[in-house]
């Protein structure tokens, strides 16, 4: 079986960073991709938005380099975890990053040129 997400996007805000009691740094990003297309004519876009979460020194580097509107290359897995608010179940779906590039050509990556890193994080 094979569990493996590939996306290319613009962060919608700056990198969230949190560090666990063990001293893990953890970050989540808000990525947005597009797709564009013509229907009779007509432009037509849609915007999906996704849930990224970094370890260790991806987290790092993330704080470090990336800020809204930076271009962004991940890849990762998806996993779907629950908890309780209010009595009712709740569920989301999030990509744990694996990999991470820094594209260029984009106002807001704050590195003059691409830069990848992997994650030594087993999952």
């Amino acid at each position: 079986m094979l569990n493996k997400v590939h996306i290319i996007g613009y962060l919608g805000s700056n990198p969230d960073i949190r560090y666990s009691q063990g001293g893990t740094a953890i970050a989540n990003l808000r990525i947005a991709t597009s797709e564009r297309w013509k229907k009779d004519g007509e432009k037509k876009e849609k915007t999906e938005w996704h849930t990224v979460v970094l370890f260790d020194k991806l987290a790092e580097l993330a704080k470090q380099y990336l800020q809204k509107g930076s271009l962004v290359y991940i890849e990762g897995k998806l996993q779907t975890r629950s908890w309780d608010k209010d009595g009712e179940e709740r569920f989301t779906t999030e990509i744990m990053a694996e990999s991470m590039k820094m594209l260029p050509g984009n106002n807001g990556n704050k590195s003059k040129g691409g830069h990848s890193q992997q994650n030594d994080r087993p999952f």
